[in-house]
């Protein structure tokens, strides 16, 4: 075995959990970032006085980011201060229809009641399973690395992988337990994060529901950019080193294991790899042809979670009629979904998301101001030209001027926007996704691509394009989930830091 020098490409979630992970272990780490910042796609950014997080706004799943720092002997406390929302979020339906989620389970309970009798009772034996998936899901099968299906082969583990709706649907899972229209789309809410359809994701994906209802919506004070700093900090006291502008341009292969790492300045020498960049960038752009594992015509067939129109707007005086989190569903989400997912193209009507973190934490915005993040899901692949983005904002505008009865635009004071071409800019991103792969039935698992390359042997993968999937918490896992491949397979050369 041997190699104990670890170069990791990109400190996204999961670039950083493997880093760390690794070095705790006594592995020699080196992240090369190829922006100016860690953090990958939660970066942040300053502008005018207003603090924005560039990607990820949902703290969910706290229990996945206290395990996390509980494994290095620390707490999340230990490197920020989290609030839990009060509502959760609130669901615009239409004008004069806003639906504030509670975060105790009583008054939400209520809330169904009213809408849909007999739904309070329906809800407690809906999260009776969700708790169940949750338990097996998160703390069983995301930390599986995917590798064999002998690694499923247990029969407790299949018992449970059968008792957990795996070959159901979503959509007909719900309808199970819910007939009131506004009560499906509360709980199909989560599932867009997965980036698939309900009709197309499997029903063990209630435990989203879970994490959502029971374990509640949260705000690292200070804003997501939070989290990313306390890892960078874990990492560096592990001995992680952290090399920023470093775009790497190319993988030199020999004798099938990969021994440097070029970039445009420098050249490192590597004994393992670990690619948290975007996976399809790793294989097709920085591996010679004989090495790379999936063909074109294989990438050209997954089905990619969307990607996303972004706006950051400041704006110079209090708003009325917004929480901290903000859907506005009031367009049918069925045409919207097609234009994603079926037939992609930009949108006629579509959904769209506001965070406004200034509610919850004025450190984000100057005094009496309002710091928005405005986000329209899109499919991957599309054209992206500033006419499109204008037009976007203008009609999102009109429907959120209209819908909270205030003017909004004559008060902005900052605004930028991003979207596919930022994302394959900064990120290499693939089709400019934004989530990655989609959790469909059929990449899931030992479906999704391997987190080791099967030609090159000390090249292993992590993030949202391989297991357990996109999204924060899972990305935390992967780089967990990789490093004990690597344990596996690589020797430390010393004993694991205390």
């Amino acid at each position: 075995m041997g190699g104990t020098r670890v170069i990791v490409i990109g400190s996204g979630f999961s670039g950083l959990s493997a880093a760390t992970s690794l070095a705790d272990k006594g592995y020699e780490v080196t992240v090369l970032e190829k922006n100016s910042s860690p953090g990958g796609r939660a970066r942040s950014f300053s502008a005018n006085g207003f603090t924005f997080d560039m990607g990820p706004s949902w703290y969910w799943m706290p229990d996945v980011f206290e395990s996390y720092f509980n494994k290095f002997g620390k707490t999340t406390s230990d490197y920020y201060y989290l609030r839990r929302l009060d509502p959760s979020y609130t669901v615009v339906f239409g004008e004069n229809d806003f639906v504030d989620i509670p975060a105790q389970l009583p008054e939400l309970q209520a809330l169904f009641e009213n809408m849909e009798p007999g739904s309070a009772a329906q809800l407690d034996l809906f999260l009776e399973q969700a708790a169940y998936k949750y338990e097996v899901g998160i703390n069983q099968l995301v930390y599986k690395p995917g590798r064999s299906l002998t690694e499923f082969m247990s029969p407790r583990l299949l018992l449970d992988v059968l008792r957990m709706d795996v070959f159901q649907s979503f959509h007909k899972h719900i309808r199970r337990f819910f007939q009131h229209e506004k009560i499906i789309k509360l709980m199909e809410f989560p599932i867009l994060f997965l980036g698939a359809l309900p009709q197309n994701t499997p029903a063990l994906y209630s435990l989203m529901n879970y994490a959502d209802i029971s374990l509640g919506t949260w705000y690292p004070m200070g804003g997501m950019y939070k989290i990313v700093e306390g890892m960078v900090q874990l990492a560096e006291e592990k001995g992680v080193k952290f090399l920023y502008n470093q775009n790497v341009q190319r993988l030199d292969v020999g004798e099938g294991q990969v021994t440097q790492v070029l970039t445009e300045t420098d050249v490192f020498e590597a004994d393992v790899m670990v690619a948290s960049a975007d996976y399809h960038h790793v294989e097709k752009e920085l591996l010679p042809k004989a090495y790379q594992s999936y063909s074109d015509s294989y990438w050209e067939s997954r089905v990619m979670a969307p990607s996303s129109l972004l706006f950051y707007v400041g704006v110079n005086k209090r708003l009325q009629n917004l929480q901290h989190h903000n859907l506005f569903f009031d367009e049918d989400f069925g045409p919207h979904a097609q234009e994603i997912y079926t037939t992609p193209k930009w949108p006629e009507k579509p959904l769209f998301y506001v965070s406004t973190p200034s509610v919850t934490d004025p450190s984000v915005a100057p005094e009496g101001c309002e710091n928005l993040f405005i986000l329209i899901p899109l499919a991957p692949g599309l054209q992206d030209t500033e006419e499109l983005r204008e037009k976007y904002f203008n009609l999102v505008m009109d429907r959120l001027e209209r819908l909270t009865k205030q003017d909004v635009r004559s008060a902005i004071v900052y605004k930028r926007s991003y979207a596919h071409r930022d994302f394959i800019q900064d990120y290499n991103a693939f089709k400019g996704n934004a989530y990655g792969l989609a959790n469909t039935l059929l990449q899931t698992a030992i479906l999704k691509p391997s987190l080791k390359s099967k030609k090159v042997k000390n090249l292993f993968y992590t993030g949202q394009l391989t297991v357990p999937g996109p999204g924060v918490p899972p990305s935390l896992i992967s780089g967990q989930v990789v490093a004990n491949e690597i344990l596996k397979e690589y020797a430390p050369p010393v004993a694991a830091n205390v």
